[in-house]
């Protein structure tokens, strides 16, 4: 039996991990799927509410989530020219930009809060809820993405990536982007499609 080379059995590592973020990838776009699917089907309800405003929050928070996006894109090609001193910096500005995400969207339950818009209760409706299920999941996930940048960070202070190891700020990444254009898919639905 062959041996593997150390640079085989790291891209054959790297192939593995890109797949199983994959599989991830693709069943977080299925629950998202059915929801949309639920929402869309919901519209015939006679309590649906088709003046809801999309909060301001969110639309800053929409840029911010963009914005952040290129950072971590920054953070990976700095590693790439062994840029440490870049690379930390883009990545702390990623971590600050999730944060203020986060921050934005807890605004926007609380400008919906405020104009009335509950999901539950006597005044609650179907439509609001669905909004406060596609928020909260997509925090979720953007949290699991906070962690992992963090770990990422951890790991770069620890001085385990280099231009030849790039796989954990990759795969990072490549799930950060994934989290963007989920949002974005999120935010242009509900702005669009009440």
């Amino acid at each position: 039996m062959e041996m593997l080379s150390v640079q085989e059995e790291k891209e054959r590592k790297a192939k593995s991990y890109k797949m199983l973020l994959w599989f991830a990838m693709i069943s977080i776009v299925m629950v998202f799927a059915g929801l949309t699917s639920a929402f869309v089907i919901s519209k015939s309800r006679p309590d649906w509410v088709s003046d809801l405003i999309v909060p301001n929050a969110f639309v800053v928070s929409t840029v911010v989530l963009l914005v952040s996006s290129v950072t971590f894109h920054l953070a990976k090609l700095s590693i790439r020219k062994d840029d440490r001193s870049k690379t930390t910096l883009f990545l702390l500005i990623t971590l600050a930009l999730a944060i203020v995400f986060i921050v934005c969207q807890f605004k926007g339950f609380n400008e919906l809060f405020a104009n009335g818009f509950v999901p539950t209760g006597s005044t609650g409706t179907i439509t609001v809820s669905f909004l406060y299920a596609f928020v909260i999941m997509h925090i979720a996930h953007l949290v699991g993405g906070t962690i992992a940048l963090l770990i990422i960070i951890y790991n770069h202070f620890k001085q385990k990536y280099n231009s030849t190891q790039t796989l954990g700020i990759e795969l990072g990444a490549m799930f950060w982007h994934f989290l963007d254009f989920l949002w974005v898919y999120l935010f242009l639905f509900f702005y669009f499609y009440k």
